[in-house]
């Protein structure tokens, strides 16, 4: 059974930057789409960013684009979110998820089959 751990939330101030890692255990996943979603209080779970298994492909919510960059090290078992220019309205937990089908553009929180249990990220202006 696959299992994610997300480390490297924080807190800082807007404009600020923070690194995300996702690290799986119990399953490899260099065959799996990985993603990062978010989940503001009173919000629904949104995606961010999906990347395909071979690191090849990327795919990015409107909201983020330009500012946050996903990538991962499939020797490390590992995802990442490098989150840059960081705004107040990205405070959030945030999840990493896998796939188990190889088609990746999709930020639907339904198509994604594992999850972590998040890290909290805090942007204060």
């Amino acid at each position: 059974q696959m299992q994610l751990v997300e480390s490297g939330g924080g807190s800082v101030q807007a404009g600020g930057s923070l690194r995300l890692s996702c690290t799986a255990s119990g399953y490899t996943i260099m065959s799996n789409c990985m993603a990062w979603f978010r989940q503001a209080p009173g919000k629904q779970r949104e995606g961010v960013a999906s990347i395909s298994a071979g690191g090849s492909s990327t795919y990015y919510a409107d909201s983020v684009k330009g500012r946050f960059t996903i990538s991962r090290d499939n020797a490390k078992n590992t995802l990442y979110l490098q989150m840059n220019s960081l705004k107040p309205e990205d405070t959030a937990m945030y999840y990493c998820a896998a796939r188990s089908r190889s088609y990746c553009y999709t930020l639907i929180k339904e198509d994604y089959n594992y999850w972590g249990q998040g890290t909290q990220v805090t942007v204060s202006s």
